[in-house]
């Protein structure tokens, strides 16, 4: 059976879901291996963390961080209109002033 060479380039997006701490991520690719999304393609080079080939299609379901077997070597980064604003309610910033 002959071998075929595929050929990709990381697709451009605003999103940038998940962000590698390179001191800590020892290059398991376990995290490429369970994302539901196929957002991840284990790198070409022994040792380094996973592509984040597709970060616009990411379900932000956190099996990555989860499968990571180093605290910390991930993080999931929801986008900005995603997260949680907690604002004090009337009462509590009447009582502060």
């Amino acid at each position: 059976m002959e071998k075929k060479e595929l050929y990709t380039s990381v697709v451009f997006s605003s999103a940038r879901p998940i962000i590698y701490n390179q001191e800590l991520c020892i290059g398991c690719n376990r995290c490429a291996d369970v994302c539901q999304a196929d957002v991840l393609v284990h790198s070409v080079n022994k040792g380094e963390h996973p592509i984040v080939m597709y970060p616009g299609e990411c379900w932000y379901c956190g099996a990555c961080v989860m499968e990571c077997p180093k605290k910390g070597a991930i993080k999931l980064q929801h986008p900005l209109m995603n997260e949680a604003k907690f604002v004090p309610a009337k009462k509590e910033m009447e009582d502060a002033q």
